[in-house]
């Protein structure tokens, strides 16, 4: 995303509350300041909840702090400063407000929160934890759910062939829910090769380490000589479209899971129309009575829970908040060789750098 090593971080500090809470804010473009704050009492329906990890979700938070988009695109409408970066967290219940009925006081729950130390929640948003699976893994649930709705749109049948287009975070969740769904063969395309061995542990059957515009013949061979059925772009990239149309099989489908910020440089090709392809979105917001929050964290808690998503070596990073700006600058500087950042708020974890 743009030339990291020209970036100029800047990152403000003010002193911490005496009760330690804190959280993080993008003030303005590439600053970042970690701020007191009041999180307030949990009303009805609400819990009040300590955290212990969250996950920086790298391709968003990129986008927002750098602001690598055009004017007029929804990123320009939702990006407002002060902006609090951050949806993926676990910790423990400290309080319970009054209705609060699936909860108590010691669970532990995964939630949809920015990056602070302490968070008042709605209760219904947040999903218990099973035991026997650390925290390391579970913070992973948000960034997993984004990855089911895009497993939802491919429309997976067992033996379906599937591409995978980058190797992050999303591409690592997207090839486990294929690999859940009974594809063969899953091939995954990313010049980071660091990323790909990773890719390798979660059931990719060929790693391709080169950039998807000159893969061709690689994918094709890791395929027995067939284009896959499904590609998956998880990169945001504008450039990776036109090569995901070209890759795909005939009346096969696309689906679009990273969000480009300069969606004019994405352009179709006369193979949509020629080789009658289906290009389909996928978002986090596309909840359904079936699938939602609620179960589709049940599901990846119980596929982790039975070894079926694997998750080992998927944490590249950890940093207390005090470290902000150190975090903030390998996410932007040193992109390829990151996978999961954590940010730590109560030392458990330890530094991981």
């Amino acid at each position: 995303m743009g030339n990291s090593e020209s970036i100029s971080l800047a990152v403000l500090m003010t002193k911490f509350s005496h009760d330690g809470v804190r959280r993080l804010v993008f003030p303005a473009k590439q600053q970042v300041l970690i701020e007191p704050f009041d999180p307030g009492k949990p009303g009805k329906d609400q819990v009040l909840i300590r955290t212990h990890l969250s996950l920086m979700s790298t391709g968003t938070e990129n986008m927002v702090f750098n602001r690598l988009f055009d004017p007029g695109t929804h990123w320009d409408n939702w990006v407002k400063y002060p902006f609090y970066p951050g949806y993926s967290s676990v910790g423990i219940v400290e309080e319970v407000g009054e209705g609060v009925e699936h909860l108590r006081k010691g669970q532990r729950v995964a939630f949809r929160a920015g990056h602070r130390s302490i968070a008042v929640e709605d209760a219904s948003g947040c999903f218990t934890i099973p035991d026997g699976i650390p925290f390391e893994q579970a913070v992973w649930f948000a960034l997993a759910k984004i990855a089911f709705h895009g497993a939802l749109a491919a429309r997976y049948a067992l033996g379906d062939s599937a591409l995978i287009v980058g190797s992050g975070p999303i591409g690592q969740m997207s090839l486990r829910w294929a690999r859940a769904a009974g594809c063969t063969p899953i091939i995954v395309v990313d010049p980071a090769v660091h990323r790909l061995p990773l890719a390798e542990a979660g059931g990719a059957s060929a790693v391709v380490t080169r950039p998807i515009s000159e893969a061709r013949e690689a994918v094709l061979a890791a395929g027995g000589g067939k284009p896959p059925r499904v590609v998956v772009d998880s990169t945001g990239n504008a450039m990776v479209f036109a090569a995901s149309l070209s890759l795909v099989a005939d009346r096969g489908t696309v689906v679009i899971m990273g969000d480009t910020g300069v969606p004019t440089k994405q352009s179709l090709t006369s193979d949509v129309i020629m080789r009658g392809l289906t290009i389909v979105g996928a978002h986090d917001g596309h909840n359904t009575r079936e699938w939602n929050g609620t179960t589709i964290s049940r599901l990846f808690f119980s596929l982790l829970a039975s070894g079926r998503f694997p998750m080992s070596g998927l944490t590249s990073h950890v940093f207390a908040p005090e470290q902000t700006a150190e975090a903030y600058a390998t996410a932007n500087c040193d992109r390829a060789l990151t996978m999961g950042i954590i940010f730590d708020w109560t030392g458990e974890l330890g530094s991981k750098k």
